[in-house]
């Protein structure tokens, strides 16, 4: 089994928020729908990125990391091209 750490951006208001979990579409799906709570006003939602880990202790850490000033700096550097186009 794979764990995803992902980061969506609000259609709505640009903020973009960072996770990780076992079953990507379902939590996305979670996500747009309201039903998880740190996002619940703020969607409708778009993946912008993801990346998989082979175990949940590597993606729990991946997933600090990109909530860090350095790994947001990474995920802007990473992103950027679509971020430029998304205004």
């Amino acid at each position: 089994m794979f764990y995803y750490i992902y980061v969506i951006q609000s259609k709505k208001d640009k903020h973009c928020y960072t996770g990780y979990t076992h079953d990507l579409r379902k939590r996305f799906n979670e996500h747009n729908s309201g039903v998880a709570t740190w996002t619940k006003n703020r969607g409708p939602f778009k993946l912008i990125y993801f990346e998989g880990c082979l175990n949940q202790t590597d993606a729990r850490s991946r997933e600090k990391y990109l909530k860090s000033g350095m790994g947001k700096r990474y995920l802007k550097n990473r992103v950027k091209r679509f971020l430029s186009l998304t205004g």
